[in-house]
């Protein structure tokens, strides 16, 4: 059973077979059509692209062990935030917006920001409901997975979020220290949304945080040091204090910040193939999960080999640890050819079982 599958596997106790999840791949009409022979598109009715949802996600479809999901997204910015477009990832190219918007002029202005002024205190009480309402709601969309909710505006995606890469990158600049300063306001205003987090009747968590680009870190990595991380112990303390399981995802490679994440008292990596997943599975593949970490692209525009080697990379690594769930990252898009994908799919399904 897939939810009996995942939940050993976070448990660190060994299932018989590799679970898995996938990101988009849920959303990849064309796909859930070859899977589930449902008539869909992306025109369909909210009700029946739910439908169509579950029948992929669930038994008989691609039966995902895991769902990725949070609440505390970009709704809690909204007063003040930088617009940075977005990037073609519809098939249809509809979604492409290269117009960014920026309420912020100069440095200054970045370095000078306090999110309680502009943003307001948090009810911690009523934050807590949000998240037990937001869990109960996912869990019934996805009745046979391990679920969760939690927070992707954690610091530095909060951060991008409202001033944008290119304010954000020269506030840093100018003056690291005094950024760091920002950083801590910021770090204090989300507390209470990990306080809410960790009074809510909720077993898993999901703590999203792009820190790094795909290369590595955008900044010394001493600055982490000094201003992520230590927030970081503050953040989890309530939710480490009430015995809930912390999924931590950051895209791009932060393979250099594996034992800080680790010593910040997670207990799973969800990670990108740019993130060393050998180096979790060797140092930590027995105490923690770990997510991934197959490359997209190859399912984008490789052969038939070129898919297999990819899931046997993945497998060869991750399938002697307990805690390892199969998935692509960071994502299945639309524009995936549907036959790369049932390929991913069969080839997962035949090295699956341990």
């Amino acid at each position: 059973m897939s939810y009996e599958d995942g939940w050993a596997a976070m448990n660190l106790e060994m299932p018989e077979r590799v679970p898995r999840t996938e990101y988009s791949a849920h959303e990849h009409w064309e796909l859930i059509h070859s899977v589930t022979g449902m008539d869909i598109d992306k025109d369909s009715s909210w009700d029946v692209k739910q439908k169509a949802h579950q029948a992929f996600v669930g038994q008989g479809g691609w039966n995902y062990d895991f769902f990725w999901s949070v609440w505390v997204y970009t709704q809690f910015l909204e007063k003040c935030r930088t617009d940075m477009g977005h990037a073609e990832y519809a098939a249809d190219g509809s979604d492409l917006r290269q117009v960014i918007l920026s309420p912020f002029k100069d440095p200054i202005e970045v370095l000078s920001f306090d999110p309680v002024e502009i943003y307001g205190n948090i009810d911690e009480a009523d934050l807590t409901r949000q998240f037990e309402w937001h869990y109960q709601f996912v869990r019934d969309q996805n009745p046979n997975c391990v679920n969760m909710t939690g927070i992707y505006i954690t610091l530095i995606s909060g951060l991008i979020e409202i001033f944008g890469w290119e304010m954000l990158l020269l506030a840093m600049g100018t003056d690291p220290v005094a950024f760091g300063d920002l950083t801590n306001r910021y770090a204090r205003w989300m507390q209470p949304f990990f306080n809410a987090l960790g009074n809510a009747d909720i077993p898993v968590v999901m703590v999203h945080d792009d820190i790094v680009w795909n290369q590595g870190p955008f900044v010394r990595p001493g600055w982490y040091r000094e201003y992520v991380f230590p927030n970081y112990d503050k953040y989890f303390r309530p939710l480490i204090e009430s015995g809930k399981k912390i999924m931590y995802t950051s895209d791009g490679n932060y393979t250099e910040f594996i034992d800080d994440i680790a010593g910040c008292g997670i207990h799973g990596f969800v990670i990108e193939p740019a993130t060393d997943m050998k180096y979790i599975a060797e140092k930590y593949g027995k105490t923690h999960i770990f997510i991934g970490n197959a490359d997209t692209r190859v399912l984008l525009s490789g052969d038939k080999s070129e898919i297999r080697a990819e899931v046997r990379r993945c497998m060869d690594i991750g399938k002697s640890c307990p805690g390892f769930f199969m998935a692509v990252g960071n994502h299945i898009p639309p524009n995936t050819p549907v036959e790369n994908a049932l390929y991913y799919n069969e080839v997962y399904l035949e090295l699956s079982r341990r």
